[in-house]
């Protein structure tokens, strides 16, 4: 459970997107990290709350649909549905663009066809093989980040010549200052911060699975913070005292770029397959959950694709669910044999709207749940500073969605979101609607 909590902290989104959030917003970055990651921490502890006031409830949608009505958990399942399928479909292809770094002339999609196929493989097993995969990609993750700071701390100490400078803490605010692009390049730099902590809430899919929830959740969600400060800022505070910011590639993994700068080929790979493995380890997340909300989306269905999508398969693994979300995850190869190089950016900006109302929605759950049980809530592991915690990730929430609109391919992505959204609501009214002349 901790490593699936740390696995789902660390993605494409720090070592890919961070190239992106770093060319917006320069040494800046850091605080916009800071910010989101005390957000994330506040919704996780809200969260906890929710799914340690009954260990009976399987997943967070399920508070969702208790204290938000049937419609809004409709919605909200399908949507996270699409949310991890949007998810896989990113780290698809930054999988093409990173095995690109040993076969430059190797087409983008291939690898993603076949990561995904061994992935399926994996997670057609049992939960223990997805548990024991996530655990091994979660610790390479790890060993990388903490081998990175450990190099940053020795270059700037010894100040340590690169091909543009010196490894030093002036490399900070030598070029162009801490907001070297101004408030607009900093507020701008949040869509891709917030992509970084995608996936942050799969502790509200695995906790049914764990043998001993009321130890190992509030556990897992508290040290969220020292991993923020420790994974996101430390290595990106070091990487840009290493290099200037101004250095690193929008297009590429600046992890990639650092040990590729200092002529130590050999690191270079291996900091790549890192990266391979990060995105390979969050595509293994997606399938697991993917393949697990399909089954309980369809758990009480009458039609044959319900029926289909809700069996298990003998150890226990709702097999036809997974087969079906893997197909959707693959139509990002037909994607990125179509439009190479343009598929990544695309589907993060669908990917955050979406958990932009997924996580509205876990907190206006949250808020229902306090005002019903009022002040018999359970006093162990509590939202720290409620209310006030909660109306602060929603205002966070709405920021986030103002600065989607800013850019043209976001506000594309804002609007297919609102409209899928709007879509599954008046698809739930209509069914709502025949079950009742039925009856």
């Amino acid at each position: 459970m901790q490593l699936i909590a740390i696995g789902g902290t660390i993605g494409t989104g720090l070592f890919l997107g961070a190239g992106q959030s770093i060319h917006l917003a320069g040494p800046s970055i850091l605080i916009a990290y800071l910010v989101t990651g005390l957000m994330c921490f506040l919704l996780m502890r809200a969260l906890g709350e929710l799914l340690l006031s009954d260990l009976n409830t399987h997943s967070y949608i399920d508070f969702i649909k208790k204290y938000l009505g049937d419609r809004t958990g409709f919605v909200a399942g399908w949507t996270y549905w699409v949310c991890w399928i949007t998810i896989a479909m990113a780290e698809i292809t930054a999988t093409g663009e990173y095995m690109q770094f040993w076969f430059p002339n190797l087409p983008q999609w291939i690898p993603g066809f076949v990561i995904l196929i061994l992935l399926l493989a994996l997670n057609s097993i049992n939960v223990s093989a997805f548990g024991e995969t996530e655990f091994w990609f979660a610790i390479i993750k790890i060993a990388a980040i903490v081998a990175l700071i450990a190099v940053g701390i020795g270059m700037v100490l010894f100040s340590v010549k690169t091909p543009v400078g010196h490894a030093s803490l002036t490399n900070l605010v030598n070029y162009g200052g801490f907001l070297p692009h101004g408030m607009k390049g900093f507020v701008l730099s949040f869509q891709m911060v917030l992509f970084s902590f995608i996936g942050i809430e799969m502790v509200g899919m695995t906790a049914s699975e764990t043998e001993d929830p009321k130890k190992v959740i509030p556990k897992a969600i508290d040290n969220i913070p020292i991993r923020i400060i420790l994974f996101y800022v430390g290595s990106l505070f070091f990487l840009m005292c290493m290099y200037p910011w101004s250095y690193f590639s929008e297009a590429h993994s600046p992890f990639v770029q650092v040990f590729q700068n200092l002529k130590i080929s050999s690191a270079a790979a291996i900091i790549n397959f890192v990266v391979l493995t990060a995105a390979a380890s969050s595509c293994n997340s997606a399938l697991f959950s993917t393949g697990r909300m399909l089954f309980s989306l369809t758990y009480d269905g009458k039609s044959k694709f319900a029926k289909r999508m809700s069996r298990l398969s003998p150890s226990q693994v709702p097999q036809h669910a997974l087969w079906f979300s893997t197909v959707v995850i693959g139509l990002s190869v037909l994607l990125n044999f179509v439009m190479p190089g343009k598929v990544f950016s695309l589907i993060a900006s669908v990917s955050t709207t979406c958990f932009i109302f997924i996580w509205g929605a876990i907190v206006l759950a949250h808020l229902a749940y306090r005002k019903q049980v009022g002040k018999s809530a359970a006093k162990k592991f509590r939202m720290p500073f409620f209310p006030l915690s909660d109306y602060l990730i929603l205002a966070f929430l709405g920021f986030i969605a103002i600065v989607l609109c800013f850019k043209t391919e976001t506000l594309i992505a804002l609007i297919a979101s609102l409209i899928w959204i709007a879509v599954l609501y008046a698809i739930k009214v209509f069914n709502d609607r025949v079950h009742q002349v039925e009856k």
